[in-house]
């Protein structure tokens, strides 16, 4: 068994241009950014995907966790600042592994149609671990078959920020993946007040393993997105 979590811990440009909470509970976005590796560093998991990861939070995290492997997709795009100034050195934007033991990259790459979203896979043990972010719009179809590939036949766990609901990632996914049901008593993997868009859109999905004992932990606003935890094996 492998403990895992995924966490979309928010770029700061992003929250910038549409003006989240998160922008007014963490003025200072170094501040923001110590909390988040802090966190991170206090976890039990043995993998963790990340999401919307600036490369101030890369930088912090590889200081936070100096006995962890720290894998790195860095996309193409970079964010653009359309209301505030730039608060960050390093404003590129990166999908995120952080493993506690051996682990090896075999794919890193954005979707083909979208420069800012991605998928990172490693071999971790017996099992391939896949961090992904998906597009929030009818681009997402060809990126769950791009998922698909890269895990073919093999034992595999996917993480992440899939801006859907669980019953389109698990069709779009087919039968040979196990998308984990939240409980009924869950919060939210990122709250909203208002729109039609689900709050439950952070999963975790397997392939050949068992995932049980999800939860979602809130993060006390350090991110949009609520900390997601699970079991696989």
């Amino acid at each position: 068994m492998i403990a895992v979590a995924t966490w979309n811990v928010l770029h700061r440009v992003h929250a910038d241009n549409y003006a989240g909470d998160t922008v007014e509970r963490w003025p200072r976005e170094a501040d923001r950014i110590a909390s988040v590796a802090a966190a991170i560093a206090q976890l039990p998991e043995r993998v963790i995907a990340l999401q919307e990861v600036s490369g101030d939070q890369v930088e912090s995290l590889r200081e936070a966790l100096p006995d962890r492997t720290v894998h790195v997709l860095r996309y193409p795009r970079v964010p653009t600042p359309r209301r505030l100034p730039d608060p960050l050195r390093d404003r590129s934007e990166n999908l995120v592994i952080v493993s506690d033991g051996s682990s090896k990259v075999v794919a890193a790459e954005n979707f083909a149609n979208d420069r800012g979203n991605g998928l990172l896979a490693v071999e971790f043990e017996d099992l391939l671990v896949v961090a992904t972010h998906v597009s929030g719009d009818e681009r997402r179809e060809s990126q769950f078959v791009r998922l698909a590939e890269v895990v073919a036949d093999r034992r595999a766990v996917l993480l992440g920020d899939f801006n859907v609901d669980r019953g389109t990632v698990a069709a779009a996914l087919g039968g040979d993946f196990e998308v984990a049901e939240f409980p009924a008593d869950s919060i939210p993997t990122r709250p909203r007040t208002s729109g039609t868009k689900s709050q439950f859109i952070d999963h975790v999905a397997g392939r050949g393993v068992t995932v049980r004992d999800l939860v979602v932990e809130d993060v006390a606003g350090v991110s949009d997105h609520n900390l997601v935890r699970a079991v696989v094996g």
